[in-house]
Parts: structure tokens; sequence; C-alpha cells
């Protein structure tokens, strides 16, 4: 074997032909950890990464004689049952793993079929039968866009909305987005007390002031179990019983449609496509109604604050992280932030789930009340004008007892499920803005006792017309504040100043570790968007204001 020439080099590494530098595919990767904050593990797993890279490159340079492995070219044709077999079997594992991430978009979907929606969405099928579902689809998708950027800011930054909001915005911006997100949660919560509360009387004909009072202690057993820093198996759980609730309602209003006769489904189709219904006065009143009551505050701050558990049992199964280690920041320092892997891992999958979720839950749920009501009670005498005590009887009337039995099961479905998802918001936002810790049980109370005090008044003072009124304007009030909760959010998503990861990575000497970042800011085109979809959310309030003050009511 030819042997170079000595050098200065050679003289002081003797030995460098025989035993070349070791290379490992696996150094890279088990070393592009997830940042400062939990370097110590970082480098406890770069150093068995690298001793396992120098073990892999003593054999290879044995089996090769010192020289490089062999390589062959082209790629040998496998048979078709091997090819079939391999695909199934990465289908297979795809599939599984993507059942991991089952159960935040329905959390969020929640949000999407609250009572408020059942207002909006039958006032809008009475007025002009099937034509606004294309404002339905439409508010889905800005829906869609707006929390994947939840999950995708609360994926990158470890932190939900309110936690980044607290952390890169001037204090007295985060007094002001504070009160607001809380005008909108006791809105929500509003909505959610009247709907159960009607729900009730109209099932066991409770009266609406003990309707109200109920709603106070309706869910409060359930929410003792929802802890995101505690076992997996225990928020799965918990994910499960909302699922359960979501499916409810979705089985709910199948058996609804079921029950509609004489009706085309091309004209239902067509209602899918924009129409002039939208920009006539009272339509586009009946549209920002559906818009404000489908794209809720309070779901921006969950859909950004339910990911992290994922993230963390990513992190804690592959070793980046210690178990121990809490979720969000306390005293203004992040305790975990996603490494890479998780982030690049597990992101992706939810944003799927998320999407399916609102795509298919959400959207068919809305569809479906609007669909129920233009069959039931377009042209109807006095459908236009009817409240959620109005519809259940002409349901009841027009289509089957049973219709008005099943509308009124599935408005308490959602009215419990979106008082669970808005307590778990509330939470989130007080503990992110103000650092406030409360247990979710008390955050309830505290919530529940503001909402359901003018709820009583005026399912005491003025009846069913009140109540009726008082669902109507928490929906204005949701439409006003979206704008303003909204923006942070695709500030923060589209720059790298916030969308940077800070990863390790082994250093070509050794026992160092350097820093590198990983800039996710959303790209050209998404930002463009997501502007362009908050402008419109902007306008459609806008005009939603106006209306409601030149004295036009749904």
């Amino acid at each position: 074997m030819n042997c170079p020439s000595r050098t200065d080099d050679t003289l002081q590494h003797p030995s460098w032909n025989q035993s070349p530098p070791p290379f490992s595919p696996d150094t890279t990767t088990r070393n592009d950890f997830n940042g400062l904050a939990n370097s110590r593990v970082h480098r406890r797993h770069a150093n068995s990464a690298n001793a396992a890279g120098e073990d892999t490159g003593a054999v290879i340079t044995a089996l090769s004689g010192g020289d490089s492995p062999p390589t062959t070219s082209g790629s040998p044709r496998r048979p078709f049952l091997t090819y079939f077999k391999d695909s199934s079997l990465h289908c297979a594992r795809s599939l599984a793993k993507f059942s991991r991430f089952i159960g935040p978009g329905f959390l969020i979907a929640v949000a999407y079929i609250d009572p408020g929606n059942y207002a909006t969405d039958v006032a809008a099928g009475a007025s002009f039968k099937y034509a606004l579902l294309f404002i339905v689809l439409v508010s889905n998708l800005f829906a869609i866009l707006l929390q994947s950027l939840c999950i995708k800011l609360g994926s990158v930054t470890g932190l939900n909305l309110a936690e980044n909001c607290r952390a890169h915005l001037p204090k007295w911006m985060v007094i002001i987005l504070y009160i607001l997100s809380e005008a909108a949660i006791i809105a929500t919560d509003i909505a959610e007390v009247v709907g159960s509360a009607i729900a009730l009387n109209l099932l066991l004909n409770i009266p609406l002031v003990a309707g109200c009072a109920l709603t106070l202690v309706d869910v409060l057993f359930i929410l003792i179990f929802y802890r995101p820093n505690g076992a997996m198996w225990g928020l799965r759980l918990f994910e499960f019983f909302v699922m359960a609730l979501v499916l409810g309602v979705v089985v709910c209003f199948c058996i609804q449609l079921s029950l509609v006769r004489d009706q085309s489904v091309g004209e239902v189709f067509r209602g899918y496509l924009p129409s002039s219904a939208i920009v006539q006065s009272e339509g586009l009143y009946q549209s920002c109604g559906i818009l404000g009551a489908t794209v809720m505050p309070h779901s921006l701050f969950l859909g950004s604050g339910v990911v992290q558990s994922r993230l963390k049992d990513f992190d804690v199964t592959a070793g980046y992280v210690e178990a121990t280690v809490p979720l969000g920041s306390t005293g203004g320092e992040v305790k975990y932030r996603p490494s890479i892997h998780a982030i690049r891992g597990c992101m992706k999958y939810s944003i799927i789930e998320l999407a399916l979720s609102l795509f298919t839950f959400a959207l068919f749920v809305n569809s479906a009340i609007l669909i129920v009501a233009g069959a039931a009670l377009y042209q109807v005498p006095g459908g236009a004008d009817a409240d959620l005590f109005g519809i259940h009887k002409l349901l009841s009337q027009s289509i089957a007892p049973a219709a008005g039995l099943i509308f009124a099961l599935a408005l308490l479905l959602s009215g419990i499920s979106a008082g669970i998802v808005c307590t778990i918001a509330g939470q989130m936002v007080s503990e992110g803005m103000l650092n406030w810790t409360i247990r979710p049980w008390l955050r309830r109370l505290i919530t529940r006792s503001i909402s359901i005090i003018p709820s009583i008044i005026i399912a005491g003072a003025v009846g069913k017309d009140g109540l009726n009124k008082t669902l109507t304007a928490s929906q204005v009030v949701l439409s006003v504040i979206l704008p303003f909760v909204s923006a942070p959010l695709i500030w923060f998503t589209c720059l790298n100043r916030y969308m940077t990861v800070k990863t390790e990575e082994a250093s070509e000497q050794e026992d160092e570790v350097e820093v590198a970042e990983v800039p996710m800011r959303n790209n050209l085109v998404t930002s463009v968007i997501a502007v362009i979809v908050w402008v419109i959310i902007v306008v459609m309030n806008v005009a939603l204001l106006v209306l409601v003050g030149m004295g036009k009511s749904s």
C-alpha cells in the first residue's frame, strides 16, 4: 500500500491513515436538540451518540481495509408483493402515529358548535334558506387558517398565545388584551348558560332561572381531571369525554337531517357557492353573525395551548427533556421549549388532525343546523323571527316531534362541551397574561358566577325573549373582540424574531456544543393570506356594528 510522505501533521498524528475520523449520520440528528433550556440533558445524549459513532466508524474501517465502504450503483427492483407490504406497513405506522394526535382538534372544534352558532345559523336558514352555506364554509376555512397558526405558534415557541403576549408585548397592551379576552370569555360563557338553560327547559321543563343556576355545577367534576402537566393517559381520557360530547351532537344532527323530506340535494350544494344574498343588508348582517359565532376569540388561546402536551411527551420519550419539566413559563422564564425533532414530528400531525376535525365535524354541524332550519322554517309564517323556543316548536310541527327533541338534546350537549373548553381557555388567559394560577374548577366557578348573574336577572325579569336577545348580543361582542385577539397571532407567526428555534449541535472540538438557529416563520404566501383574512374579518365586523346601529336584528 502506498504511504503518503510525512509532514508535520503526520508526525503529530502518525495514525491518521489507519484511523480516519469517525462519522455517524446519527451524530447530527441526535445532537440537534431543542435549545439552551435543557442543555445538560442534551449533552448527555450527544456524548452517547458520539460514542456510538466512534464504534460504528471503527467497524466500517476494519471491514473496508481502511478505505471508504464500497457503494453500489443503481437500485434493484423489488417485487410488487414486497413493495405492497412495505407500503402497507408504512401507512399503518403513519395512521398509528396519527391516532396519538386525535383529541385536541375536537377540543377546538367544540368552540365552533356552541349555542351561539345555533342562533345565527338558524336565523340564516330561516331567512335565506341555503344561500348562506357559503359563509359557513368560508368561516370554517378562516378558522382552519387561524387555528393552524395557533398550533404553529404553540409548537415553535412552547408558549400559548397569552404567554407570548406577556413575553413580547408592552404591559399596557397586554392589560388591554387581557380585558378584551376576559370579556370574550364571559360573553361566550353567557351563551353557554343561556343555551343550556333553554335546553333544560325544553327537555325537562326546568324553569329558566333554575336552569341557569344548574349550569354552575354541570361539569365541575369533569374539569378536576384536566391536568395538562399530568399523565398523558389522564389528558387522553379528558379528551375522549369531550370527543363523546361532540360525536353526540353530530349523531343528533345526522338524525335531524334524516327526518328532512322533499328537499333538493342540488339546491343544498348550490348554497356553498357565492350568491347575491350575501351583499343584501339583512344577508350581510346574518353573514357577520355567522362569522362572529364561528371564529371565536377564546378558541385562539385554546388552539395555541393544547399542543404542548404531545410535544413534551415526544421529547420525554426520546430522552431530550426530563418528565418533571413543566409546561409554559414561570416568572417570565420558559420552562419547556420543544425540540426541533418534536416540532417537525408533531406539528404536521396536529395541523392535519385540526383541519379534519373542523372541516368535518364543525362544518357538518353548522351546515346541518342551517339546512334543518332552511328546510323547516323558510317561508313559514313566523319562522324568520323564531327564537330557540320557537325553533323547537316549529321543528316539532313541520318535521316530526322527534326533531324538536333531538334539537334540544344537541343544544344541551353543545352547551356542556363548550362550557368546558371555554373554562380551559379562560385558565390559559389568566395564567398566561397575568401569571395568575388558579384551578380550573375555581376558574369555572368565578366565570360562571359572573355570567350567571345577568342571565338569571334577564331570565327572571324578561323571560324567553330576553334570553334570546342576550344570546344574540353575546355574539356581537365576540365579533368586535376577534380582530384585536387575532392580530397578535398573525404578528408573532410572521416574524422570525419570535418564530426561531434554538438548537444545539455537536462542535468539531470535543465537549463543546454550538448553538444553531432554525427560522420557522410563515412563508410569504401564508403571511399575505393571513393578513387578507384579518382585513376581511375587520371589515365584516365593522359592517356588523353599523347594521346593529341602524337597528337591524336577526
